[in-house]
């Protein structure tokens, strides 16, 4: 088959949206295509199943819903809540404890509560949203957002924040994550010390019942928002998890979730090689031997969509990156995703992809549509030459042997991020089938922040230990030793280094005879 015919084979349009993607610069063969029908098969029957409302999530014995409750939320009666709800926002309807207006809104979540709304912002509105005045801005909120627990990032948001005029959403399923409930405990503690009354400025998105739910409620918070217990925090961008940011800072959720819709009709297609979804995830199973031997490395060629490698390294690691199979048999699966934009990383690590280690396939992502015509005084505009340097790092790799899928979208807007998010939501389900593991549990997660809670229990017991041998002072190994934790030296030496910049009664000097520290407990 020659490069023109395989092409025009290899290239999958929907006519409507004008949305595009392409594999052939991807090594594969037709009968490569055709010994994957046993895995075409299984993921069908699959994905009809989680449609269908089963069980598909066997460790948590919950279904997964993200899907199918996308097509029928725009004519739910908490579609129209939320919708409500801003309109009372933007008015000037609904204000803030002082009796002021809402100008701004701080997202509190992590993970996927964080990751949509931050790449639904970025690509709708803009990088420079909150430059805006609130008449551009058609008296939509600013958007902040606390995505972590480290007080930096708290005290850079204090510096720009009115705290009288912006409104507290936060995000968490449970409400019992740690980094989210951490800033709502301190948010709640800086307008307490303002004298001002939080609950009127505080909104929940959670499950019903949840800690978070119990506080909000008994608390008299200005609204609470249900989320449903069938839909993970990476595949809720077009849940409720996504849709209040969005109302509030005047993104067209119904229009997003309209591209979603038509995204998962077009990956229902029963046969394989029509199907965007299907043909992806058997793309990324060819190249890395179903074991994920290749890095997939996903290169927008569009500023606004600088994040999505970000949003997909949360939906593809998390869900892929598994140590057992549905079988109990141990795998160790995952699929590595990284990336940033293009033009600018063709003077950044695409010169390894041209020329280093041949260990990835790469998708470009590319926007046909010019946000600005802009001429660049040789009949070529400034677009001409992003398309330009496109094609030239496409063809560079061709020839290397790099491998590469293209998508193409005609502008960005709602509805084409919906195509993207949910074209990749079904192929990572898909994927997902193809090497028999559950895509839609963290185990992982629940690991780290098993061994965390060690660390804080050990710190709490430690500041006890120290009072009863205090004064005292010693190398972490030698203070781990009198308080009968001698294991446990490295750790000690963790807080010590931590307490020792942070509290009055620890500090550390440095001895160079021994390349240590040694620290000093009042």
């Amino acid at each position: 088959m020659d490069r023109i015919d395989r092409n025009g084979r290899y290239t999958l349009i929907d006519g409507r949206s004008g949305f595009s993607i392409a594999f052939a610069g991807m090594k594969f063969e037709e009968a490569d295509i055709v010994r994957l029908a046993p895995l075409f098969g299984r993921a069908a029957r699959e994905m009809a199943r989680i449609e269908a409302g089963e069980i598909k999530n066997p460790d948590e014995k919950r279904r997964v819903t993200h899907f199918t409750d996308r097509i029928s939320y725009p004519q739910s009666a908490l579609f129209s809540e939320v919708e409500s709800f801003a309109a009372g926002i933007r008015s000037g309807e609904i204000k803030g404890s002082t009796g002021k207006t809402f100008d701004a809104l701080v997202v509190n979540g992590i993970g996927g509560s964080a990751l949509g709304p931050q790449l639904m912002q970025f690509a709708v509105n803009g990088p420079y949203w909150n430059e805006l005045s609130a008449e551009k801005r058609g008296n939509n909120l600013k958007l902040y957002f606390l995505d972590n627990t480290d007080s930096a990032e708290f005290a850079d948001l204090l510096e720009v924040m009115d705290p009288e005029r912006t409104l507290q959403l936060v995000i968490s399923k449970s409400g019992g994550t740690r980094e989210t409930k951490n800033n709502m405990i301190a948010m709640e503690s800086f307008y307490a010390s303002r004298g001002l009354g939080f609950a009127r400025h505080a909104v929940a998105v959670t499950m019903s019942g949840s800690e978070l739910d119990r506080h909000a409620r008994s608390n008299g918070w200005l609204k609470v928002f249900e989320m449903a217990e069938s839909i993970g925090g990476r595949t809720s961008e077009t849940s409720i998890v996504g849709h209040v940011p969005a109302a509030l800072t005047g993104v067209d959720f119904k229009k997003f979730l309209a591209g979603a819709c038509a995204m998962d009709a077009w990956t229902r297609d029963a046969a394989p090689e029509k199907n965007p979804a299907m043909m992806l995830a058997a793309m990324w199973y060819i190249a890395g031997n179903g074991r994920g031997d290749r890095n997939m490395v996903i290169v927008p060629y569009s500023d606004r969509l600088v994040l999505l490698s970000r949003y997909l390294q949360q939906l593809v690691m998390e869900s892929l990156g598994k140590e057992l199979d549905l079988d109990g048999k141990t795998v160790h699966q995952g699929l590595n995703v990284f990336g940033n934009k293009g033009g600018t990383d063709a003077h950044a690590f695409i010169q390894q992809l041209n020329d280093g280690r041949d260990d990835f396939f790469a998708t470009f992502i590319e926007i046909l549509a010019d946000a600005k015509a802009i001429d660049m005084g040789d009949g070529v505009r400034m677009g001409d030459y992003l398309h330009g340097f496109l094609e030239g790092l496409s063809s560079a790799l061709r020839g290397k042997g790099r491998q590469i899928i293209r998508i193409g979208i005609p502008k960005l807007d709602e509805f084409s991020l919906g195509q993207i998010i949910a074209l990749y939501e079904r192929a990572v389900a898909i994927y997902a089938e193809f090497i028999n593991i559950n895509a839609f549990h963290q185990p992982g997660v629940q690991a780290y922040k098993l061994a965390a809670n060690g660390i804080l229990k050990l710190a709490s017991g430690l500041r006890a230990e120290l009072k009863k041998i205090a004064p005292v002072s010693g190398t972490a190994a030698d203070i781990a030793g009198k308080i009968g934790k001698t294991e446990q030296a490295a750790e000690i030496a963790g807080l010590l280094d931590k307490a020792a910049l942070n509290t009055d009664g620890v500090s550390r000097s440095f001895d160079a005879s021994s390349g240590s520290w040694v620290y000093t407990v009042k």
